[in-house]
This record gives structure tokens, C-alpha cells and sequence, in this order.
């Protein structure tokens, strides 16, 4: 899968910056005990974004702006990321690793 306009090294900084791993185990960055939200290895192969939705990049790029929209129930808050940094993140999260 690729996400037209994001940039991988773009998106681990964003990551990092949103503090993605305090909650996610994600390849290539440190998240010992992140365990409240599911691992998100091999994002690029999985059917389905937040188990709801097939797993395209807008739909990807859709929940990591707002995941409560795509989904109610979610626990995954809001983090006010704007749709040019969710690609960037959901560029990183696709690459292989």
C-alpha cells in the first residue's frame, strides 16, 4: 500500500511527537508496555482499520484524523492530527519494516 503525499520520516517523527507508542507497540520505535491499544506491525497487509473499515489509504489516513467518527466505541481519542500529518504517519505505519 502507499499513501500519496506522505513521508515515512515524516510520519516517525509525528509519532513520536503525538505520542503514538504510549499506547501502541509500533516497528522501529520504543514502546516497552505500550499495551492499551492494539500492535500496529504490518499495518500495509491487515483487511481493516480499527477492526471497522477496509483498510485503504483514505480510510487509514480518515481514522487517524478521527477515529470516533469511523467508529464510536473507539478508546482511540482525537488527537487533532490534520490530514497532511496523518499521511505522513500512516506512511510510516505501511512501510515495510
Amino acid at each position: 500500500m502507499r499513501i500519496a503525499g506522505g513521508d515515512p520520516q515524516l510520519g516517525r517523527e509525528l509519532i513520536q511527537r503525538y505520542g503514538c507508542v504510549a499506547c501502541h507497540a509500533i516497528p522501529g520505535l520504543s514502546s516497552y508496555g505500550a499495551n492499551v491499544g492494539p500492535p500496529l506491525h504490518r499495518m500495509g497487509e491487515r483487511a481493516y482499520v480499527g477492526g471497522v473499515i477496509a483498510n485503504t489509504p483514505d480510510n487509514l489516513v480518515a481514522w487517524l484524523q478521527n477515529p470516533a467518527a469511523i467508529d464510536p466505541r473507539t478508546a482511540m481519542p482525537r488527537l487533532g492530527i490534520s490530514e497532511r500529518e496523518a499521511r505522513h504517519i500512516a506512511a510510516y505505519l505501511v512501510k515495510p519494516h
